[in-house]
C-alpha cells in the first residue's frame, strides 16, 4: 500500500506526462485511437456533450456532468465510468493556467469489457443514470502512467498498449463499479437491453426509427422502454436520437465546413427551419453564430 506522499508523487508524474502530450487547451488525439487527452486552463459554461463508452481519469482540476436532475462531480484522483453512450451537459469547474484541468479519456467497446469479466453473479440493476464515479487507485494510476510513457516508444506501442488498456479495464472491473459494468455485458438485464437501443440509435441516428422498433429490440413495451430509457439517460429515445443528430451536424459544420442546410440534410433533417430551431434550443445560438463562436474559442469537449 503506497503512502500518501508516494501516491501524490505518482499523480504528479502522471500529470506531467499528460501535459507533455497536451500542450494547449482542447482535445488531443494520440497515436492510440482509443486514448485522448483533454486540457482546459479556465472554468467554462455548461455545454452539451457526447460521452462515449469508456473511462475518464481526472488528474487535475474538477468537472461536472449533468443528466437531467442527476449531477455527477468528478475531480483529481477520480474515475468517471461511462458504460454506454450518454449525452450530458459537461462543465469544467476548476482550472487555471498554472493548474489546468487535465484528464485521460480511454474509449472501450462493450466487447472489451465482456472479455475481462470475472467469475461470479451479477447484481440486479435498476437502470439508473449511466454515469458513475469511483476513486482512482494506485495500481490504476500506475497503469495510466505507463500507458502515457508508451507513447514515447512507438516500437513498443502496438504490442504493449493493448495489454495496459486491458489492465486498466481490469482494475475498474475489480473495483466498486465492477458490478454495474458486469450488468451491461452479462445476461439480459435492463442495462444490457437498454444498451442495445442506445447502440442502434448511435449507429442509425440519421435514419427514421420508430419507438415500436426500438421497444422490440429491448424486449419491452413502448411505454416501459420510454420510462426505463429516460431513467437511464434523462431523455426519451427519440430525444436522444435528435440530440445525436444535432451533435453530429455541429461536428460536420465545424470540422468539415458544411453549411447548416447541408449538415441538416446529412444527419436526417428534412426541414432546415426545424433543424435551426432545434439546434438553437440545444446549443443556445443558431448554427452560423454558434460555429463562428466555436472557431474563435478553444473548446474542451469532455
Amino acid at each position: 500500500m503506497p503512502t500518501d506522499d508516494e501516491l501524490q508523487a505518482l499523480r504528479e508524474r502522471t500529470i506531467a506526462a499528460a501535459l507533455a502530450r497536451a500542450p494547449g487547451d482542447g482535445l488531443h488525439a494520440t497515436a492510440l485511437p482509443w486514448l485522448r487527452l483533454i486540457r482546459a486552463s479556465a472554468p467554462a459554461l455548461p455545454v452539451p456533450a457526447v460521452y462515449e463508452p469508456g473511462l475518464v481519469l481526472v488528474l487535475q482540476g474538477r468537472k461536472k456532468a449533468q443528466l437531467g436532475d442527476r449531477v455527477v462531480h468528478y475531480d483529481a484522483m477520480q474515475c468517471l465510468v461511462v458504460p454506454m453512450t450518454m449525452l450530458p451537459r459537461g462543465q469544467v469547474l476548476e482550472a487555471s493556467p498554472a493548474r489546468p484541468y487535465v484528464c485521460l479519456r480511454l474509449s472501450c467497446e462493450t466487447q472489451a469489457l465482456a472479455e475481462l469479466l470475472l467469475d461470479g453473479e451479477t447484481r440486479p440493476d435498476k437502470g439508473d443514470a449511466g454515469l458513475h464515479v469511483a476513486p482512482v487507485t494506485a495500481p490504476l494510476l500506475d497503469a495510466a502512467l505507463r500507458l502515457l510513457q508508451l507513447l514515447h516508444s512507438p516500437q513498443d506501442l502496438k504490442t504493449l498498449a493493448p495489454l495496459v488498456q486491458r489492465e486498466i479495464l481490469y482494475r475498474v472491473l475489480t473495483g466498486p463499479l465492477g458490478p454495474r459494468l458486469r450488468n451491461l455485458v452479462q445476461g439480459d438485464g435492463v442495462a444490457r437491453r437498454l444498451n442495445r437501443v442506445i447502440e442502434q440509435l448511435t449507429l442509425r441516428f440519421a435514419e427514421p426509427l420508430s419507438i415500436d422498433e426500438l421497444a422490440a429490440l429491448a424486449h419491452m413495451s413502448p411505454s416501459t422502454l420510454h420510462l426505463r430509457f429516460k431513467q437511464l439517460t434523462a431523455l426519451s429515445p427519440l430525444q436522444f436520437q435528435k440530440t445525436l443528430r444535432l451533435q453530429q451536424a455541429r461536428r460536420l459544420m465545424l470540422g468539415d465546413g458544411l453549411d447548416a442546410a447541408s449538415a441538416a440534410h446529412r444527419v436526417g433533417y428534412e426541414s432546415p427551419s426545424q433543424f435551426s430551431r432545434e439546434y438553437r434550443r440545444l446549443f443556445g445560438a443558431p448554427p452560423r453564430e454558434d460555429i463562428a463562436g466555436l472557431r474563435t474559442v478553444s473548446g474542451t469537449p469532455a
